[in-house]
């Protein structure tokens, strides 16, 4: 273990990860078990070999169109076979790969073409959406030749960037995250300990536009496993079918989960999965509740980690029988050889126990931004008391060290709302909305005017009669006025069919606000 700089500050485990990229793990498999399946997509089942063999051959047509090491290669990102091989072929090659959603609205994917500049555009012509119109080659990974017999380029390093993955930016315009190699090995390293155990790799149903999905197709690869690539969260039976082998792990948002509950037939975890794992949002405690007659001999992690910090970097396993007793499922520990601080607006230590700013340091932090926009929020670890030259990243997010070593997620700085003077913490509203009987998902947004009021979205569980939308955003406003200020109590409250989730599974507003009962 690395010293503590100082009280308020906690450091993963210091472990070392011998590969020196990504694409040096993929060609051990395709060299040790080449007959290993390691995409399933539909019908198709491709192995290592082949997947190493078709990533050569998208390596050499880049080189051939004129890509080379250190460029950018935008991948439109369907869940493939192919745009597996796609994006480790433009790894293969020094490059990195940039994946672009196909279900995106054509101004986000140009504004992300534009930031990150590609030297070609990769398909695998499966994708639905028309591809953009680039002044750059445009390859097909089904059209290349078979890389029989062509040489191996030489391999990237762990200082190489791997991807660029693109999020979205304060000012409105994308920003891209450059992740190196060394952090990406390190994260499915540490990632593949956590959810090591029987099972049969990994589900990827997410978008490949965000690095959420990214746990469930480079863990299970670094471990020599199978993903299996599922069309939409529609697929319920690829996604939640019952199993022979069950998969040995399934990853998903807190509102994937809430949404997946309401189905004719939820999920049965326990006949699905060996492990559950949670990202991308705060897990409350009362979810695990509400799923737990389902999760029997499941383990659970909720894994928690900004894109900066390369997919994640802190996680806390936990049991369905003896949740924690805090507001909010805990994030736990960092990761292997990454240090966690906690820190007021200066960079200093808070008190042990008290709420601060996360900043994480070391092999998990990415590289920067493309083109270095946003810099402010990376820094050097010196800064904190750490060892100097170390890359460290602010994440905006408060938390709080618990007395038994873990990390406790409060919300972020934006979800610390003031309205009228009044500050609101989201998570506190939340609570007391999902205490409502018969609520089974909640959604809020602020109207700024005059009086600035606090709106709320509730969607109701259960298969009973409906009741009257009147009568029950009445019994919401009382049940809320009875625990909170007034000037918390939302002004107006709507009932909804659904609490949209977007593609990288967090809740759409204007969405869900389109679904409002009339």
């Amino acid at each position: 273990m690395v010293p503590a700089p100082h009280p308020s500050s906690i450091a993963g485990e210091v472990r070392p990860v011998a590969a020196e990229s990504f694409v040096h793990l993929v060609r051990g498999h395709a060299r040790t078990r080449p007959d290993a399946v390691a995409v399933r997509s539909g019908d198709q089942r491709m192995s290592y070999r082949q997947l190493w063999r078709r990533a050569l051959a998208v390596a050499d047509a880049l080189r051939e169109a004129g890509a080379g090491p250190g460029d950018r290669v935008a991948l439109w990102a369907d869940r493939t076979a192919g745009t597996v091989a796609g994006a480790l072929g433009v790894m293969a090659l020094g490059a990195a790969y940039v994946p672009i959603d196909p279900t995106h609205p054509g101004e986000r994917t140009a504004s992300v073409l534009a930031g990150a500049a590609p030297a070609a555009l990769l398909h695998d012509g499966a994708g639905g959406g028309a591809l953009p119109a680039l002044n750059v080659p445009v390859l097909d990974v089904r059209e290349l030749p078979d890389a029989a017999g062509l040489p191996e380029p030489p391999l990237p390093g762990a200082r190489d960037i791997a991807y660029v993955v693109f999020t979205s930016g304060s000012t409105g315009t994308p920003k891209g995250v450059m992740v190196p190699h060394g952090s990406l090995t390190n994260y499915a390293a540490w990632c593949g300990d956590l959810v090591a155990g029987p099972g049969s790799g990994s589900p990827l149903f997410g978008s490949l536009g965000f690095d959420l999905a990214m746990t469930s197709l480079w863990v299970p690869l670094a471990q020599g496993r199978t993903v299996t690539t599922v069309a939409g969260i529609w697929d319920q039976q690829t996604l939640f079918g019952e199993r022979e082998d069950p998969y040995a792990f399934v990853k998903m948002t807190p509102s994937h989960a809430r949404f997946f509950d309401v189905l004719a037939e939820p999920p049965r975890y326990d006949r699905v999965t060996r492990l559950l794992m949670f990202g991308g949002e705060a897990l409350d405690p009362a979810l695990i509740a509400s799923l737990a007659p389902r999760l029997a001999g499941v383990r659970l992690v909720n894994h928690y980690g900004p894109t900066e910090t390369t997919i994640g970097c802190c996680a806390y396993r936990f049991d369905r029988d003896r949740l924690p007793a805090t507001p909010t499922v805990p994030i736990g520990r960092p990761a292997w050889n990454t240090r966690a601080y906690v820190v007021d607006e200066a960079l200093r230590p808070v008190a042990p126990g008290a709420p601060g700013e996360l900043v994480i340091a070391g092999r998990a932090v990415a590289a920067g931004y493309l083109g270095g926009a946003g810099g402010e929020k990376f820094l050097d670890e010196g800064e904190l008391g750490g060892p100097a030259g170390e890359r460290a990243y602010r994440t905006g997010d408060t938390v709080e060290l618990l007395a038994r070593g873990a990390l406790l997620y409060l919300g972020r700085g934006d979800d610390q709302l003031k309205v009228n003077g009044h500050r609101v913490e989201l998570g506190e509203l939340r609570h007391h909305v999902l205490a409502v009987p018969g609520v089974a998902d909640a959604a809020f947004d602020i109207v700024r005017g005059p009086v600035d009021t606090l709106e709320l979205f509730v969607r109701l569980g259960g298969r009973g009669p409906r009741p009257d939308a009147e009568e029950f955003s009445a019994l919401v406003r009382k049940t809320l006025a009875g625990a909170l200020p007034s000037a918390l109590v939302p002004g107006a409250v709507h009932l909804v069919d659904e609490i949209v989730v977007n593609a990288n599974g967090k809740t759409d507003l204007a969405a869900t606000r389109a679904r409002t009962r009339r």
